[in-house]
């Protein structure tokens, strides 16, 4: 687990919070190392999996398909971009900024797609009191973050990407097919040096918001990263991830027990899929996504409960607070369905449910 780090910054890029575990990768690194990259391909997929380099314990930033993440590491050594697509809170975003900070020990470079994002955002703008003073020139330029990766020869990331408008989509073909920007202002092209290239990340849920072209698609290397296969993985997944948290949050609270995360994650696969673990028993299903993402964000904020207004040990009273804010996103479809879980599958599993139930209960009065 990375060390406590003192400072006053909320959240560490990637590559300051496991800088320890990155140096001792490329101290010890015997395989080849291509070009813009600070470690070998054998190195990043270490750091990501998990290992031990020397005594130094690496530890595991994805957990799941081992061969998903040597594909996508394979692909940023060639010259294909890398697109991360699946659910909400499969950890797309969260791979994407390690495999940077891996790969580069910069996971800053970043574009977060919006329904707003410009095409300025992936080119260049310009500062316009510099422009009009001075005219275009290269210190009048604000570059953008794909710009200085294709500058440095290093990789950015372009988050959300389909949430983009289809002519910022657009943009970034001419850039991934001729590795080049134009800059007529100036006129001059910037080549994109060796090393560099793309991740971008899109959610499968929102892929109607501004579906991907054709065109755009042809330019990327696509893997498909799934949801949790089982209880065990997703329940391993958010006590890392958790643990991980608490160690950058004032939360003043012991981390949950397996107890209370087998509970939280039972709850939200069971509400995901649609059908209790056993397969006995068919569930009305939620509108929202509950992933992995959110029981990580309801633990902390259970941590953050116990420890502000408790002893710091998550009771069911701070367990249920959190369970109602996550599942209940429609009040009149997830109201109904939260109602009828409680009641059908819950209240039904015995006294080790029998205080969240209730406290779930009170809740819904």
């Amino acid at each position: 687990m990375a060390a406590k780090t003192e400072t006053k910054v909320q959240r560490l890029p990637a590559e300051q919070l496991f800088q320890k575990e990155i140096d001792a990768l490329i101290a010890a690194e015997k395989d080849p190392i291509p070009t813009g990259w600070k470690m070998s391909p054998r190195s990043v997929l270490t750091y990501i999996t998990g290992g031990k380099v020397g005594r130094t314990v690496i530890t595991p930033k994805y957990i799941g398909h081992k061969r998903l993440v040597e594909i996508a590491i394979s692909t940023l050594v060639t010259d294909r971009a890398l697109l991360l697509i699946g659910e909400p809170g499969t950890a797309k975003s969260w791979l994407s900024e390690h495999l940077t900070a891996a790969i580069n020990g910069d996971s800053t470079k970043v574009i977060q797609g919006t329904a707003g994002t410009t095409e300025e955002q992936i080119r260049y703008s310009w500062n316009y009191a510099m422009l009009i003073s001075k005219g275009p020139s290269l210190d009048a330029m604000l570059k953008s973050p794909i710009y200085r990766a294709m500058e440095t020869g290093s990789i950015a990331r372009m988050e959300e990407i389909s949430r983009c408008a289809s002519e910022v989509q657009d943009a970034l073909i001419s850039i991934l097919s001729e590795k080049r920007i134009s800059v007529p202002e100036l006129g001059i092209e910037v080549p994109a040096q060796k090393g560099f290239s793309v991740i971008a990340t899109a959610n499968t849920r929102d892929k109607g918001v501004n579906e991907m072209s054709a065109a755009l698609k042809r330019r990327f290397n696509i893997v498909v990263l799934p949801a949790p296969a089982d209880l065990d993985s997703e329940m391993e997944i958010v006590q890392t991830r958790v643990a991980q948290l608490s160690e950058s949050l004032d939360l003043n609270a012991q981390l949950p027990p397996q107890e209370v995360v087998e509970k939280v994650c039972t709850i939200f696969r069971e509400l995901r899929s649609g059908v209790t673990l056993d397969g006995k028993q068919k569930l009305k299903p939620t509108s929202g996504v509950l992933s992995t993402a959110e029981a990580i964000s309801l633990l902390a904020n259970s941590m953050a409960l116990a420890g502000s207004f408790g002893d710091g040990t998550i009771t069911d009273y701070d367990l249920a607070a959190g369970l109602q804010g996550a599942v209940v996103k429609d009040e009149d479809k997830d109201n109904v369905a939260w109602k009828e879980y409680l009641e059908n599958i819950m209240k039904k599993r015995g006294s080790r449910w029998l205080g969240l139930y209730q406290e779930c209960k009170e809740l819904n009065r």
